[in-house]
């Protein structure tokens, strides 16, 4: 079967990372994700004045930010005049870092980073913190109500997790999910953040090479797989997790595809 995957998702930005648009691809049954109304991207602390002018042309209903206090703190998103999208988020820790950051406190080499980010990712399924604003996210979707942005700290662990969670809600492959995934490697300007991110991880752990800083900064299909495999075999199915640990069941996850599903 020949499956939708978009060629141009990216938005350009400046300070932004990796703000794309994660709707048109084809799902199971027939449809497609509307495109325009599911966005993600890393945090908005370094947004230029064309950036905020991208984001205010979006017409967000809802900005979901996976990051906690001590990550909002150290950089709180910047806004667009007259914005007046909700912003929703866990008041406590998501993380105690961010996945790439607290991977890196032991990492010596791409291959033990490599093994860190796989331990962290079948984690990340547990935190409650984490668990408390995906419950939001799904009720945010639910709602219908319009355009929602999604976004960590650099947009590509903890909203990996989400967006391949709501992938799967809608039908979308598990290959494609994955595709959407994988796109953060090749974000505009990604060896630019790749050099800041070894000038920032060598400041605070230590001289990291490239390779280590590459597996740090960017994502690998055997870390989602790491998660997806956790869901599975805690809770016997996404389903389940969905249900029990995010409140999510039958008939939301019905409304949901409803809402965001071309037929």
């Amino acid at each position: 079967m020949i499956r939708h995957i978009p060629t141009e998702p990216f938005l350009p930005t400046e300070g932004i990372h990796n703000l794309r648009d994660y709707g048109g691809y084809s799902v199971a049954g027939g449809g497609r994700v509307k495109t325009g109304l599911l966005l993600r991207s890393g945090h908005h602390a370094d947004a230029s004045p064309a950036d905020l002018e991208t984001v205010a042309g979006l017409d967000l209903r809802y900005v979901i930010d996976l990051r906690g206090d001590s990550e909002r703190s150290r950089n709180t998103c910047i806004r667009p005049d007259g914005f007046d999208a909700q912003v929703l988020y866990f008041q406590g820790e998501t993380a105690g870092l961010a996945p790439h950051l607290e991977a890196a406190e032991g990492s010596i080499d791409a291959a033990s980073a490599h093994h860190a980010m796989v331990e962290l990712y079948g984690a990340l399924p547990d935190r409650e913190g984490l668990n408390s604003v995906l419950r939001d996210y799904f009720k945010a979707l639910a709602r219908g109500e319009g355009a929602s942005l999604v976004h960590c700290a650099a947009g590509k662990d903890r909203t990996g997790i989400a967006v391949d969670l709501l992938h799967h809600i809608l039908g979308v492959h598990p290959d494609d999910a994955m595709h959407d995934y994988l796109l953060t490697n090749h974000s505009p300007r990604n060896d630019e953040r790749i050099a800041h991110g070894m000038n920032m991880l060598g400041s605070k752990y230590g001289t990291k090479d490239e390779a280590t800083a590459r597996m740090l900064m960017g994502v690998d299909a055997e870390f989602l797989e790491a998660a997806r495999h956790s869901v599975k075999s805690r809770f016997g199915s996404v389903e389940t997790y969905l249900e029990q640990a995010l409140s999510v069941d039958a008939d939301m996850r019905a409304t949901i595809k409803a809402e965001l599903v071309d037929a």
